[in-house]
């Protein structure tokens, strides 16, 4: 009998949580939010045409530096 009155209140449990989940994830996905809207063409700089034009000049630097010490 003791089985029997574990089983079912684990049953119930079961039961309980599934219903709280049955309710509770598809509230979760309703409010899904609305993508970001696309960037705005760049005016401005956004630093990496900067970056990329410093590397190309230490690279040209390192370049000449090699050609002239061998």
């Amino acid at each position: 009998m003791a089985i029997s009155r574990a089983a079912s209140t684990f049953n119930g449990v079961v039961a309980i949580v599934a219903l709280i989940f049955t309710v509770v994830v598809p509230m979760s996905h309703a409010a899904d939010l609305a993508p970001a809207p696309a960037p705005a063409p760049a005016t401005t700089s956004d630093g990496t045409a900067i970056d990329q034009g410093i590397a190309y000049i230490l690279m040209l630097l390192a370049l000449v530096l090699t050609y002239l010490i061998h």
